[in-house]
């Protein structure tokens, strides 16, 4: 970073540690004793979608290498797209199984981005719900590819609401576990995510 650089404002991005996820494990067992909030067992990575034969090959090596896992119990890796055109690549696991998931999730990152597909990775997700009818909020853990950070995203079902002030407590009580995203210009809502309000 130049002199120019730091008169101007500009950062100079953190590098993509995709190491980071595996925190999520640690950073579940604080959401649940701070908040109520347990894995519901989806996780999801997303991507701008790019035509072509060496993408597709990819997207087919990525979920045939997840579904080959014999520990795999639910339903098969799944590639969904949203109404604002991203690639989600969708894995559902047992609640349970969230170190799992998060290898699927280092997986699927790892392999677009050994591809030549770094640039195209936007986020990964892992969602957690309570156990309250009553509560109809949904929780991810967003990992944001180019950032190397995470935030909470805390939404009401069914509707495009964000709880905001249990997104500011969530971040506070994760800063030991994860690296909290301090932009918070940079928490964007995913109205759509998979797993979100399931």
């Amino acid at each position: 970073m130049g002199l120019l650089d730091i008169l101007l404002g500009r950062t100079k991005p953190v590098p993509p540690d995709l190491d980071r996820l595996f925190g999520l494990p640690s950073a579940a067992v604080t959401l649940e004793v701070v908040s109520g909030f347990t894995p519901t067992g989806t996780g999801a990575v997303c991507f701008a979608t790019v035509e072509g034969a060496a993408f597709e090959q990819t997207h087919r090596e990525v979920r045939a290498l997840l579904d080959a896992d014999t520990g795999r119990t639910g339903p098969r890796v799944e590639l969904v797209q949203d109404a604002y055109g991203y690639s989600w690549l969708v894995s559902r696991r047992a609640p349970d199984q969230l170190p799992e998931l998060v290898n699927d999730l280092h997986a699927v990152n790892s392999s677009m981005e050994a591809n030549g597909f770094g640039p195209q990775l936007l986020c990964s997700l892992v969602t957690f719900t309570r156990d309250n009818p009553a509560d109809d909020r949904s929780l991810a853990l967003v990992y944001l590819y180019k950032r190397g950070s995470f935030y909470p995203l805390c939404t009401h079902a069914g509707r495009q609401s964000r709880d905001n002030a249990m997104e500011l407590q969530l971040a506070s009580a994760l800063e030991n576990d994860l690296r909290v995203e301090p932009d918070k210009s940079r928490w964007f809502p995913l109205w759509d995510a998979p797993g979100m309000g399931d």
